[in-house]
């Protein structure tokens, strides 16, 4: 329902403002480059619904040059099949959480670190400035091109099936579903729990069967992937926020000329701005669909995973592993961790 309101209100774009540069003529039956985007998320998600509004642009405006296939929910394999993918150039584009690229490189998994970001003026200020810029620059030793804007992906919080999370005390031993993700892994071994990283299309099964107690997302996925129908508890932990790039295979990106550059960042990038208002906007309704559908929520005080974390040395094992570097890079932003 999402895509097709934002599909209305966001389809009929002008050619205004675009360069002689970008104004390429092809025949329009025929594209020089068809290039395959994966994700894990569903179609539904604002971030494929802005992604879709893009390479429809794009498509549109090279005259059919570049044609941007779009395979979500996990239809061209997990989250670590797909990174695999892009960086051997199998994929050419991927819709990419880059703290999911921290066991290649730790820098990656900077935004991973719990309680780091209290509000979006934080997140954006940081993600808009160096810190965005410095994990870009990184991911780009690694053979993939991202645009220059982050794409909302919101701040995740805990389900569960048998009880809420109230304190850190009540995560003790629990069975928690996380992210191929190190930084995020470590943030719930510091606080007691016992994680197991899986990709997210593994999620579901693994929560309807028991296998896994609990796990953690933003509101908008637990919706959309239809976690509610398998997790009864949700509480506000806000631990970490997390977004995607769109990002390409580098060798993929070089190929394209440069108009067909310019008009690919130029849309996603510009959907990217319009994708983070109307995620905000849906993420403010979203406690009141899940309670409509069963669940329960509540909001724990976080001081009580701040001070678990202080006293597990969390903060300083990050920053070791992350290095100095980015670490002050980061606390540029979130003021002193440890």
């Amino acid at each position: 329902m999402l895509r097709n309101k934002i599909s209305r209100r966001r389809a009929i774009g002008g050619m205004g403002g675009l360069t002689a540069a970008t104004i390429l003529h092809w025949p329009a039956h025929a594209a020089e480059f068809t290039y395959k985007m994966g994700s894990s998320s569903p179609m539904d998600h604002p971030a494929m619904a802005h992604y879709k509004i893009a390479a429809d642009k794009i498509r549109e405006q090279s005259n059919g040059q570049l044609d941007i296939v779009i395979y979500p929910n996990s239809q061209l394999g997990g989250d670590t099949a797909m990174i695999s993918q892009l960086i051997s150039g199998a994929m050419q584009m991927y819709s990419l959480p880059i703290d999911l690229l921290a066991p290649r490189n730790p820098v990656c998994g900077i935004t991973g670190v719990g309680f780091a970001f209290p509000t979006y003026d934080d997140v954006w200020k940081a993600m808009d400035g160096d810190l965005g810029k410095m994990l870009r620059d990184t991911v780009g030793g690694m053979g993939i091109h991202c645009m220059d804007a982050t794409y909302d992906h919101g701040f995740r919080h805990v389900t569960t099936r048998t009880k809420p999370i109230v304190t850190a005390d009540d995560l003790q031993g629990f069975k928690i579903r996380l992210p191929v993700a190190p930084f995020l892994i470590s943030l719930f071994r510091h606080l007691g729990a016992a994680p197991t990283a899986l990709n997210f299309s593994e999620v579901y099964s693994a929560l309807q069967t028991g296998i896994m107690d609990g796990q953690e997302n933003p509101l908008v996925l637990i919706d959309t992937a239809k976690l509610y129908e398998v997790q009864k508890y949700c509480s506000l932990t806000g631990h970490i926020w997390s977004g995607f790039h769109a990002a390409f295979n580098l060798a993929a990106w070089q190929k394209l000329p440069a108009g067909l550059q310019e008009l690919a960042h130029k849309h996603f990038v510009a959907e990217a701005l319009v994708q983070r208002q109307d995620f905000y906007k849906m993420t403010e309704d979203e406690r009141a669909n899940l309670t409509g559908k069963g669940m329960i929520f509540n909001k724990p005080d976080p001081r009580s995973f701040r001070q678990a974390l202080s006293k597990s040395g969390y903060y300083p094992d990050i920053r070791k592993t992350a290095g100095d570097k980015a670490w002050a890079v980061l606390e540029k932003y979130a003021g002193p961790l440890a």
